[in-house]
């Protein structure tokens, strides 16, 4: 063999400088012109990191080790190789009987929770008689009373198995699966879950849909719920704080961090202004995320959040527990990334969402399926997505190492680089008087629409390239397109009908005394809201009539747009 190239350094021989250099000459080289590349939150990529980006490099272990605050790592010691992530599948369509069908099937498919979204009808705080059936169940599992649920949960053992329920205020849904439970005779002390939409803020900043409640009506149901449940089902996460709207709706990565957090702190000084010791509810604390595609971003994204809230749970709000300082956070691989274009393409799409939501640490996923920017998944979408999360953890062995990225001097990097981003946007939602505040005045929505439309200009000027919408385009014969599972209109028809002659043959008696339960309980300061709503369950009464009273009582929710 002959010598090396001059331009070329010997192995080990050359110190840093000189390697430095040499690199340097042969990228500008090959990269006449270098082209600027930013990420989502608008850091500046380089096109190479070393030991000089990384300002902790060569300290004593700069990093610390999984299940150690400041939780860079991780929040468990063993994370996802002593304990995999949950396979939370988000899961609704049409009846009862038809999502419980559905949700069998994906448990046996490798699911390992139960993940319930409602029709659009629920969530908007309306029985299905008030809605046009054509619009029922398309998004959802239509579940108006305690027997619906009970007949979606039918053959799940939901003393053992974790239920998530996508439940906005004033969760009426988790007051109709406990009385399910207590109908089986299931201590309310074994069910374990997250009321997977109780953060009200988030809802009236991106998510419209989801408000049923006056904003102080909401805030005041929402620690109701949170003591209600840390006495009575003290394995149920009552508080899930949501980044996912924000994010969805434009917010950069380093801005949902930002906004989930200081959601957080207003949340939890909230139950401690109530008189509520932080390690009592911190624990049950859980976070809810979009996971984009942008694979890095996000890594660092979930890396910097737990380090930030470690901080956060232990200076500013005095938990004392070690479990009170953790960040735990469902992920859900982003709908908004999808296209209807290629659809099949977005099977690539959430896998390397995935990827990033798992190696950033997530504790349970949900993978959306190929098809969901067309309608609700069918089946064999659903089934390709559960298979993913199977194939990331069994075939491509993702649980092997505990943060497989830790030292990469990029990963690193960017991780400092995204927490000093979300810090200063922390920072200014406290200047301006909080979240709560921020959100009133409408600086926060502002700040997601300005983020929103810098996005949207990227990919109409094609700098950000979408395959398939403005790149790599292809005709598309329309047939080829999946098959969009719809409710059978009998059946919807047929449901409507059962539940409607339920409803009649109530007392009205009864349902009155119900109702005016629920009244003075909304006007008493001194009792429990939610309480009045399990009891309200209890008693035979619907999500709308609910809803509408409390709608009365407290006031509608009105949307917090900014325009």
């Amino acid at each position: 063999m002959g010598s090396p190239a001059p331009s070329t350094p010997a192995p080990g021989k050359t110190d840093s400088a000189e390697a430095r250099r040499l690199w340097e000459k042969d990228y500008a080289d090959s990269v006449p012109v270098d082209r600027l590349v930013h990420n989502v939150s608008g850091i500046p990529i380089k096109p190479l990191y070393t030991e000089r980006d990384w300002g902790a490099y060569g300290t004593d272990n700069p990093l610390g080790y999984p299940g150690q605050p400041d939780f860079t790592r991780g929040i468990y010691a063993s994370m996802h190789r002593g304990r995999t992530w949950t396979q939370r599948q988000l899961i609704g369509l049409g009846t009862p009987k038809e999502y419980n069908q559905r949700l069998l099937t994906i448990i046996e498919q490798g699911a390992t929770a139960v993940s319930l979204i409602p029709c659009n009808s629920v969530y908007r705080g309306y029985d299905m008689t008030s809605v046009d059936p054509q619009l029922l169940g398309t998004c959802g599992v239509v579940i108006n009373n305690v027997d619906h649920m009970a007949e979606s949960l039918g053959g799940v053992d939901i003393g053992e198995m974790s239920c998530s329920l996508n439940d906005p205020s004033p969760f009426t849904l988790l007051a109709f699966m406990l009385i399910a439970a207590e109908r089986r005779g299931i201590d309310w002390r074994r069910i374990s879950g997250t009321s997977n939409q109780s953060d009200y803020i988030s809802h009236f900043v991106a998510n419209h849909m989801f408000y049923r409640l006056s904003l102080t009506g909401a805030r005041r149901m929402l620690i109701d719920h949170i003591a209600y449940c840390r006495e009575r089902v003290p394995r149920w996460n009552p508080m899930s704080v949501v980044g996912q709207h924000m994010q969805q709706a434009g917010a950069t990565p380093a801005e949902v961090i930002a906004f989930t957090l200081s959601t957080a702190i207003q949340n939890a000084e909230d139950c401690i202004a109530r008189g509520m010791d932080p390690d009592e509810f911190l624990p049950r604390f859980t976070f809810f995320f979009d996971i984009s595609l942008s694979f890095f971003e996000e890594i660092a994204k979930f890396r910097a959040a737990r380090r930030i809230w470690s901080r956060i749970a232990r200076e500013r709000l005095g938990a004392r527990d070690p479990k009170s300082w953790r960040f735990k956070f469902h992920g859900q691989t982003s709908g908004v990334d999808l296209t209807r274009q290629q659809p099949l393409n977005n099977i690539a799409r959430v896998t390397v969402q995935a990827m990033a939501g798992i190696f950033g640490g997530l504790q349970s996923l949900h993978t959306d399926s190929y098809d969901e920017a067309l309608a609700c998944p069918s089946e064999f979408g659903a089934r390709i997505a559960v298979s993913t999360q199977n194939i990331l953890r069994e075939e491509a062995h993702l649980t092997d190492v505990i943060d497989p990225l830790g030292g990469s001097f990029y990963v690193e990097t960017l991780t400092d680089q995204m927490e000093e981003q979300i810090v200063s946007i922390m920072d200014t939602i406290e200047a301006a008087g909080g979240m709560l505040k921020a959100v009133e005045e409408g600086m926060v929505q502002r700040m997601i629409g300005a983020s929103a439309q810098r996005q949207q200009r990227r990919i109409d000027s094609g700098e950000q390239r979408i395959v398939g919408v403005n790149a790599y385009q292809v005709e598309e014969d329309p047939a080829t397109r999946p098959y969009i599972d719809r409710p059978d209109p009998k059946v919807m028809r047929e449901h409507i009908e059962r539940f409607d002659a339920w409803r009649n043959a109530r007392s009205r008696a009864e349902v009155g005394k119900a109702l005016d339960a629920l009244s003075r309980a909304a006007g008493s300061e001194k009792e429990n809201l939610f309480g009045a709503v399990v009891d309200a369950a209890r008693a035979g009464l619907t999500n709308e009539e609910i809803c509408s009273r409390l709608r009365r009582d407290l006031g509608f929710g009105t949307p917090l747009a900014i325009v």
